[in-house]
């Protein structure tokens, strides 16, 4: 993606399976526009020098309207609409699969999928993740959220508690991979493709953390 590329949906309303109603199409187009608009003017001027009032009016919405979407600037860079999207394919994974595998099958197919539209704005929030500390600490609570939506899924193939501990290792350890497997891509130059780091990072889990 580009700093500025034209709104459009997500990949949660353009993936296979049930169609989104025309409510939740807008909603996702508008908070596309509003993250659009932001990443363009962070590029342009700095995260700390972009108030939420010039991205509103880039995004020609009100800010009222912003943070109705985004609670903080912070939520801006780290909400998307991933999570629904995988945990459905998770959903839809064989029962007797590794959850490992399960994770990483969703994960590269949906990558392999979006990569080409939106690799420049990826790449734009993992640099923002990297350069700012508020993003930084605002991430923990966002990567809270989805290892509960993973503790959720996992749950539900395991028979366990959904708060057991193993899982909340599991799900923080997969977390935590992506995570750096998005700023080794960036801090490499975007040399590899992002596909390839992702599954090299989701590997290491499998080999039981051996090195």
């Amino acid at each position: 993606m580009t700093p500025m590329a034209p709104a459009r949906t997500s990949a949660a309303s353009t993936a296979p399976g049930p169609k989104l109603g025309l409510r939740e199409r807008k909603k996702i187009k508008t908070r596309q526009a509003i993250r659009h608009a932001a990443y363009r003017l962070f590029s342009e001027q700095g995260y700390d020098a972009t108030p939420v009032e010039q991205i509103a009016e880039a995004a020609e919405v009100s800010p009222s309207t912003v943070f109705r979407y985004f609670p903080t600037k912070e939520d801006i860079v780290l909400t998307d609409e991933y999570d629904p999207l995988m945990e459905a394919e998770l959903r839809k994974r064989p029962a007797g699969e590794p959850p490992l595998e399960s994770i990483r099958y969703v994960m590269l197919e949906t990558l392999r999928t979006y990569l080409a539209q939106e690799q420049d704005e990826m790449a734009i929030r993992a640099k923002l993740v990297m350069d700012v500390p508020a993003i930084r600490a605002r991430m923990f609570e966002s990567n809270a959220a989805t290892g509960r939506m993973l503790c959720g899924v996992l749950a539900e193939r395991t028979g366990r508690p959904a708060d057991d501990l193993e899982l909340r290792v599991f799900s923080a350890a997969v977390l935590g991979s992506l995570q750096e497997a998005m700023l080794h891509w960036v801090e490499s130059g975007r040399t590899e493709d992002m596909a390839v780091v992702i599954d090299r990072s989701l590997g290491v889990l499998s080999r039981g953390l051996t090195l």
